[in-house]
């Protein structure tokens, strides 16, 4: 995990310790997929994974005090949280057909993308697009349009009524510019 998104999850984990309710949301979005993999793979049925999360969340709303980020990272503790309730719904006998035993749950794994991961992905994209608003108009939509929209450089020439050549020449400069704009903030 960065060390730019490990302090954003940190800072939020302790704001939540103190009873800041967007702290909670923004914990939320930033581990919810992680964490509901977790469940799924554990209790295999949606439902029932859904229903833990919940549980996940408002535990966590009420024990967040006990995050220590000295003793270990968020994610981690999240991660270990949210396999806990798990086994918990499947020890209790609580999870309906379709799950797996308890002693499997330990074995499963995780092929969903780690939440520093989708953190560190989130400041990337972040960091592109600021890159991008540094452009001049033209080429930013030139470069959105072909990257992001799929369209090509022919369709994107057309649609500008400049010749091929001009907007291959376009976003040519602009990628040299958005490299240089993004090693400056690595």
């Amino acid at each position: 995990m960065s060390n730019a998104a490990r302090a954003r999850l940190t800072g939020a984990m302790q704001r939540l310790a103190t009873g800041d309710k967007r702290a909670l949301e923004e914990v939320y979005r930033l581990t919810n997929v992680k964490l509901f993999g977790i469940c799924l793979r554990i209790l295999g049925d949606r439902k029932e994974a859904e229903d833990a999360l919940q549980d996940v969340y408002l535990n966590l709303w009420r024990r967040a005090d006990r995050f220590d980020p000295e003793r270990a990272s968020p994610i981690s503790w999240l991660a270990t949280f949210a396999r806990n309730r798990a086994v918990d719904r499947l020890r209790t006998g609580k999870v309906r057909a379709g799950s797996v035993p308890v002693e499997a749950a330990a074995e499963l794994p995780d092929a969903a993308p780690l939440a520093d991961d989708l953190l560190i992905d989130a400041e990337r994209a972040e960091r592109v697009h600021g890159c991008l608003d540094t452009l001049d108009e033209n080429t930013s939509d030139a470069i959105r349009a072909a990257f992001f929209g799929g369209h090509t450089y022919a369709e994107l020439a057309e649609a500008q009524e400049v010749p091929l050549g001009t907007m291959k020449s376009w976003i040519r400069r602009g990628l040299a510019k958005l490299k240089t704009c993004l090693e400056k903030g690595e």
